[in-house]
Parts: structure tokens; sequence; C-alpha cells
């Protein structure tokens, strides 16, 4: 699944191409296309070290525990930024390795572990009214029982209520 693409991959060569060749600086390049100068400088070094392969849209990947602990470790071990890590490895963002990070140190390897995604299902109803199989006839009983002793609260307060009213009037 891929995402939403804001930038087209042709504009994203010309800009390139201005800066590399030294025709535009990227702060003034920015300024007149209107978006941030980081991103231009990054696409320059992306470009840079993969070529128009660097430009491309980044799919979203799953990473196996294995390859974020191998990420990590590289990060400590070269004192690599998150930019140069992004590029080294194909990752898309710097905040997933922030956050591999932060639960890397909270949680160890289990923290590293792919989690799912999206909302949790939810819980399941105990009754049995979506089950196909049959009550027993004391179940049944039982049931029938609650209901009327529910239906029979229900009368007493609604007498009560009915006795309250006639001494009020």
């Amino acid at each position: 699944m891929s995402r939403k693409v804001k930038y087209t991959l042709d504009f994203k060569q010309e800009c390139v191409k201005l800066v590399l060749k030294g025709e535009r600086s990227i702060t003034s390049l920015s300024k007149e296309l209107g978006f941030d100068s980081s991103l231009l400088s990054l696409w320059c070094r992306q470009y840079e070290h993969k070529g128009v392969q660097g430009l491309l849209p980044k799919i979203n990947k799953q990473y196996t525990p294995s390859f974020k602990l191998d990420v990590l470790q590289r990060i400590e071990k070269e004192h690599l930024s998150l930019e140069q890590a992004c590029i080294l490895f194909d990752i898309g963002s710097g905040a997933s390795i922030i956050n591999w990070q932060r639960r890397y140190k909270s949680l160890g390897l289990k923290g590293l572990k792919n989690q799912p995604k999206g909302r949790p299902i939810g819980m399941k109803s105990k009754s049995r009214k979506n089950k196909s199989i049959p009550l027993t006839r004391e179940e049944k009983l039982l049931k029938e029982n609650q209901s009327l002793k529910a239906e029979l609260d229900l009368l007493k307060k609604l007498q009560a209520l009915a006795q309250a009213r006639e001494k009020k009037q």
C-alpha cells in the first residue's frame, strides 16, 4: 500500500537538478516554490546517494525486529544521524527510528516486534444469543425467572409512584 504523494517525481527531479547545477540555492528555490528548505536538501542528498531511485515515493514497509535492531546498533556504533540512517537503510522517515529507539529502551527486544495496526477487537459477548447451541430447560427457567423478577420490581415501583401522587393530591 503506497502513500499519497504530494510532489511528483518530475517536480523533485527539476528542483534537485537546479540546485545541483548551481543555478539556484536551496533556500531561494524552496521559498519561491513554497515548501521547507530541509525537504529540498533531503531530496538532494537522496538523489546524490541513490539517483532517481532516491526520489521515488517510499512504500510503507514492515521491518523485522532483527532489521530494526541492526539499524539501532549501526546508529549507535557509527554515530549516524537519523537522516543518514534513513538513506542508508532505505527507511521512509526518521520518526520510525525514533519510535524504535524509545520502545527498545523501555521494552528491550520485545518492543521491536511488529504491533498490529488499528483498533483492537472488542470484547466478546458472553450472551448465548449469537451461539447456535440451544439453552437447556434449567437455563430457560432461570432466564424467565430473572425476567419475571425485573417485571415485578418495575410494577412495585410504578405502584409506589402512583401512591405518592395520590397523597400529594
